[in-house]
């Protein structure tokens, strides 16, 4: 979560974000009713206006639009890297993403019929897609007119390429050309079966192992790492989907949870179990 704060630190100049440790300033978790981690508070003259718990990027993304808009912030126009001059800055932006579309608002909230109904597209095919907001930059929005010699918004590239505007998506969608083109998002039940299988061992935990945010983690990572098992990890804080996702592939309602080699092994008291009988140790030599 922390690039994900130093980006809209960057894109909404006007506001203050700040980050506090739950643990460290048990006071302020107090005031505050933090009961889990992250937590997204939002402020406005001392008073709260609004909260997010858990790691829900777009749905953080979508509300700090929200709340910066009712408060008449504009967010920045994309960082320039010095020197780049504007060529160079379109080639790297076209790059930037497998699908991006340069559109007039942003996903949650287009500014326009034509880009609504190219996101209603993407959106359609399953896509995963990035966007950029060319209202936030007109150097962007003037000069991508030239780069791509097309006048008019909004624009889709598909691996740096360039493939048109909204009445080019529907015909190539008329003609079953436009999804067999596009990447696909990778459904909830892909997304567990790629992380469980990511490592041979690998901890589902709250924190990491070097910082655990729980008690459980905590017991869990020093029994492992007492009984020199080498193991992977992953953070159910950070990613809210996966953090309930998991709960109910699993069929198990708490973190931890330990799997070796796509299977699921349980929470703590099993593994307490398991190393006890020198059984999870033969697992995870494979003898």
């Amino acid at each position: 979560m922390n690039g994900v704060l130093d980006a809209l630190n960057n894109e909404y100049l006007k506001v203050t974000f700040i980050k506090v440790e739950a643990e460290s300033f048990p006071d302020i978790s107090e005031r505050y009713s933090i009961s889990a981690v992250p937590t997204f508070v939002f402020t406005k003259g001392g008073q709260v206006v609004e909260r997010l718990d858990g790691a829900n990027v777009p749905e953080l993304r979508k509300r700090i639009g929200q709340l910066a808009s009712s408060l008449g912030v504009v967010a920045s126009p994309a960082p320039q890297v010095p020197g780049e001059d504007l060529d160079t800055r379109l080639k790297r932006l076209t790059t930037s993403a497998p699908v991006i579309l340069f559109m007039k608002g942003t996903a949650d909230e287009p500014r326009c019929g034509f880009s609504r109904q190219a996101i209603a597209l993407l959106r359609e095919h399953n896509s995963a897609f990035s966007t950029f907001n060319i209202l936030t930059d007109n150097d962007v929005r003037q000069g991508l007119k030239k780069f791509s010699d097309w006048p008019t918004y909004p624009q889709l590239y598909v691996n740096g390429e360039f493939f048109g505007g909204i009445d080019v998506m529907k015909e190539m969608d008329k003609e079953g050309e436009l999804g067999p083109q596009l990447p696909k998002a990778k459904s909830l039940e892909e997304r567990l079966k790629e992380l469980i299988n990511r490592s041979p061992i690998i901890l589902f935990m709250k924190g990491c192992p070097e910082t655990p945010r729980c008690g459980f983690s905590r017991t869990i990572t020093q029994l492992l790492s007492d009984s020199n098992i080498k193991f992977d990890s992953f953070d159910i804080l950070e990613d809210e989907e996966v953090r309930q996702g998991l709960k109910t592939f699993s069929d198990w309602p708490t973190y931890p949870q330990l799997y070796i080699k796509g299977e699921l092994m349980g929470g703590l008291d099993i593994v307490k179990e398991m190393l006890a009988s020198g059984e999870l140790q033969k697992m995870a030599t494979g003898s």
